[in-house]
């Protein structure tokens, strides 16, 4: 049951973050309709880090949360 739980979320923070870069994707094109080109790159080049960086910290704690249970299962079958 743990693991659904862990699986689930998984795919559930690979679905947020294709929604945070589809609406990057979407508020840069507004930008660049409306204020220009430069500041639409800018805030293009903002929201792709932004995405990077929140799902790179997401599957961070995931890695270390498996780490840990491989670690967990190896001493237990010691």
């Amino acid at each position: 049951m743990r693991d659904f739980f862990i699986n689930s979320l998984e795919k559930l923070i690979v679905v947020i973050v294709a929604i945070m870069i589809i609406g990057t994707i979407i508020a840069a094109l507004v930008v660049m309709s409306t204020e220009g080109l430069l500041l639409g790159i800018a805030v293009l080049i903002g929201g792709a880090i932004n995405s990077i960086i929140f799902g790179g910290m997401m599957f961070l704690g995931f890695g270390i949360y498996d780490g840990v249970q491989r670690t967990a299962n190896a001493l237990e079958n010691k």
